[in-house]
């Protein structure tokens, strides 16, 4: 798995006009993508990061400071534009797997007690964010 983390003051996903997901105040915005052999493992890192990662102003985690995480799922964190200039997605795993892997990574985050607001598992979102800092970033598990 792959994620993107963003501190952020705000940020907010919305699909088709509708805001389907956001935070208000600051906290973490988390894009995650899933490969192929993805599984549990990658899913328990990838969630202790985002969680545990201090990050936040004053060195605090999301966790530390009980701040929110919007996950927003990116099958294109798997892009590869190594060659020409169209980029390939044969890395990113196929919704069957991605889905429940990014579902199990808003599961592990909420199991901890965190606010964890989402987007639209393969819908065209318009994400919107104010990045604080700024601080992105890039995890691989």
């Amino acid at each position: 798995m792959k994620a993107v983390l963003q501190r952020v003051t705000r940020a907010r996903v919305t699909v088709d006009g509708e805001v389907v997901g956001a935070i208000d105040r600051p906290g973490v915005l988390a894009l995650v993508g899933a490969t192929h052999a993805d599984g549990a493992a990658e899913v328990a890192t990838i969630a202790r990061k985002i969680a545990e990662l201090r990050i936040l102003r004053d060195e605090r985690s999301v966790l530390d400071a009980g701040a929110p995480v919007l996950v927003v799922s990116q099958f294109t964190l798997y892009g590869d534009a190594r060659k020409g200039r169209r980029p390939t997605w044969n890395a990113a795993a196929p919704r069957p797997v991605a889905e429940p892997l990014v579902d199990a990574v808003v599961a592990d985050l909420r199991g901890r007690g965190l606010e964890v607001a989402t987007g639209r598992f393969g819908a065209d979102m318009a994400v919107e964010l104010v990045n604080d800092g700024p601080v992105t970033i890039l995890l691989e598990a």
